[in-house]
């Protein structure tokens, strides 16, 4: 039985019209996000932004061009369609669908193993873009040897016995000084078993306190996402000081 092209002529019509406005709005969470980004004036602000929001963006924008996708597959073959009845309509419908949810979970597996890298990138670009003081200066940033006459006692703590880490930037001209905190366990590394960017750091835990007569034990326990790689690494920490 034919299929009436006055109802495949609709149906492509709705079909090619969700199409265009599903990858305009692939299009607008990209440009949201960068937009987002330009209005922040704060190096650390953007930081915090980027690492909290890209990928989740990202990945709104890529489910919008999947099911762009879908919608579109569902206007081809309409000749034959039209010919050999309603069957092969729902034949299509039932492949489109298919492919559509095999690209949904590739996607998800590209963006969750390779995207990460990427976002480190512009993490680490962000986080070394030289800061400005009230002043209108250009500031340093200190090294790790630099940084510790700077930074407080619990933050000293915090950087010996946790996953945290402190960058202190200073303007020599006027004095200025701007300490930002960043957390290790919010970011990924490469696994050396699978080679994607999907190890983190699971736990932490001090195997051995320092005293002021020996040197302490730091633990780092590390997990791939998708591989189920584990290790640890040692940290071995300084003697304690006499106003310790």
């Amino acid at each position: 039985m034919e299929v009436p092209y006055e109802f495949l002529n609709t149906w492509n019509q709705y079909m090619l019209q969700g199409t265009v406005v599903l990858i305009v709005l692939g299009f607008l969470i990209l440009l949201y996000h960068e937009f987002r980004i330009l209005l922040i004036k704060d190096y650390k602000e953007k930081y915090d932004y980027v690492n909290l929001n890209e990928i989740k963006f990202f990945w709104y924008a890529v489910i919008c061009f999947i099911a762009a996708g879908f919608l579109f597959f569902n206007t081809l073959a309409t000749d034959m369609i039209h010919e050999k009845g309603m069957t092969w309509f729902y034949v299509r419908m039932f492949i489109t669908v298919s492919f559509t949810v095999i690209a949904y979970y590739i996607f998800y597996s590209l963006i969750r193993i390779y995207y990460p890298r990427a976002v480190e990138k512009r993490l680490r670009r962000l986080r070394n873009k030289p800061r400005k003081s009230p002043a209108g200066n250009l500031m340093r940033k200190l090294s790790e040897a630099e940084e510790d006459a700077h930074l407080e006692e619990h933050m000293i703590h915090e950087e010996q016995f946790h996953s945290v880490d402190y960058d202190v930037w200073i303007d020599e001209a006027t004095g200025y000084k701007k300490i930002e905190k960043y957390f290790a366990y919010q970011h990924a590394e490469e696994c050396p078993e699978c080679g994607y960017f999907t190890l983190r750091i699971s736990r932490e835990e001090i195997e051995k306190m320092p005293t002021m007569d020996e040197t302490g034990l730091f633990v780092k326990h590390f997990e791939c996402t998708y591989c189920g790689h584990r290790e640890a690494r040692e940290q071995v920490l300084a003697k304690l000081s006499a106003n310790a």
